[in-house]
């Protein structure tokens, strides 16, 4: 592995340099400033997301799962996609899994040593079954986490696909992935504090990932979620609005359609076209005078 000094995410920032001594408006500019970054670095390798969502696409179409796995923020990010996609986009909560080094307690706070467990990422893709239909997200900013290098490495015995999300340039995951996802936002306002631009850039790209292989998936109609599960009044609001939208009807007959559907937009926005057509004359030209 890379000394650590010549990784990208351990860098100092020259540009940080007495950071601890400016007043907190200052601070707050110079991050906003270096978050303009991480935009540019995921434009940069717009490409490879592209690559990677169309490679989670293929194996969700014949039945495999999405796995995210990482360490510490990386990891914490992975979960937060995959506990969005079942709401978002209707998704089984089996089908998109976030894996953290740690277990659930890492969620809440640092379980040490954990990312330095590499057969702990074997072990945590083995407990759920992952197989040579199943894509794996290997997410680490400096792209050297045992944790997840362990479970690249599982996963591509298994004969799997592996897509490595990393911040800087020739990491040691990229080495056991078919597809390097990697935006390089440079060096941390807090020299290696990846929690920063580096988890900014993960978010990102995780977000377009997701959202990009539902959309193809048919969980998105226009821009539209029509695949939501409306678990809640906001929720339940927000499918009562699309469905108005999609069809035209009122806010009345949208609820109905709704609660007879069991809340799920797609069937109740099908039944009242269904039913609209159903009610429109067929035309057999132009009538006679």
């Amino acid at each position: 592995m890379a000394d650590i000094d010549r990784i990208d995410t351990e860098k100092r920032n020259p540009r940080a340099a007495g950071f601890s001594g400016l007043s907190v408006y200052e601070m707050a500019k110079l991050m906003n400033d270096e978050d303009r970054r991480c935009a540019g670095a995921v434009g940069d390798v717009l490409p490879e997301i592209a690559a990677g969502a169309e490679l989670i696409e293929k194996a969700m179409r014949t039945g495999g799962r999405l796995f995210y796995c990482g360490a510490g923020t990386s990891g914490r990010l992975g979960v937060l996609d995959a506990a969005e996609c079942p709401p978002t986009f209707g998704t089984d909560p089996g089908t998109v899994i976030g894996l953290i080094a740690g277990g659930r307690e890492a969620l809440i706070r640092a379980v040490e040593g954990a990312e330095d467990d590499r057969e702990a990422g074997e072990t945590d893709l083995r407990a759920h079954g992952f197989s040579s239909s199943d894509v794996l997200v290997g997410i680490a900013a400096g792209g050297r986490t045992p944790y997840v290098l362990g479970a690249a490495d599982y996963a591509r015995s298994r004969g799997a696909k592996v897509i490595a999300l990393v911040c800087c340039r020739g990491s040691e995951l990229s080495k056991h992935a078919d597809v390097t996802i990697a935006p390089v936002p440079g060096p941390e306002v807090i020299a290696g504090s990846t929690r920063l631009k580096s988890g900014t850039c993960q978010k990102m790209v995780l977000n377009m990932l997701s959202t990009c292989v539902m959309a193809r998936l048919g969980k998105v109609r226009g821009d539209l979620m029509t695949d939501l599960a409306a678990t809640n009044e906001k929720l339940r609001r927000r499918a009562e609005a699309i469905v108005r939208e999609e069809t035209g009807a009122d806010e009345n007959t949208a609820r109905a359609a709704l609660e007879a559907n069991g809340w799920r937009c797609a069937p109740a926005i099908e039944t009242l076209l269904a039913g609209r057509n159903e009610r429109t004359p067929a035309f057999h030209g132009r009538d006679e005078a």
